[in-house]
């Protein structure tokens, strides 16, 4: 009745200590690329960086039973680490070298379940606005049939790294 899920990383730090000598699209597609390590999230999660773009970026992960709540579908955790993954890195698509951002919200809308028959699910991210000390941006969760199964909105402040 076990299951079991085993999994590697690489070394967190070295993509940190290269944040601030690149661009933040420069920085995503070197990671993209597999030149810098994707962080330990990625691993954990299963999810994959699939595209970058200035002020655009898309995750991927295929739902499987790790990602389940007690009522048997995917946990909301899991959408909100995909949503603010897609947010934060669209926003992170359009930082000058030296600049860093973190999330100060996120705001969540759950409009559909996902189970390990959803297939593969992608999270859009896409820059709204962007200032000198704050930025927004935007989320969607979509299934294959491109239907919107969540919704975020997030705010990052932005400052010198």
């Amino acid at each position: 009745m076990g299951r079991s899920r085993t999994y590697d990383w690489e070394d967190p730090t070295v993509s940190a200590a290269a944040v601030g000598r690149y661009s933040g699209l420069d920085f995503l597609r070197e990671m993209q690329a597999g030149r810098l390590p994707a962080p330990p999230i990625s691993a954990t999660l299963g999810m994959t960086l699939e595209e970058v773009e200035h002020g655009r970026v898309v995750f991927a992960l295929v739902p499987g039973e790790e990602h389940y709540n007690p009522i048997g579908s995917v946990h909301g955790g899991v959408y909100a680490t995909l949503l603010d993954s897609a947010a934060g890195c669209a926003v992170q698509s359009v930082l000058p070298p030296g600049t860093g951002y973190t999330s100060l919200d996120l705001t969540v809308k759950f409009l559909r379940p996902v189970t390990v028959d959803t297939g593969t699910v992608r999270a859009v991210g896409t820059v709204v606005s962007s200032g000198r000390r704050t930025a927004l941006a935007q989320a969607e969760l979509f299934d294959a049939a491109d239907r919107l199964l969540a919704h975020t909105t997030s705010s990052c402040l932005l400052f010198p790294v």
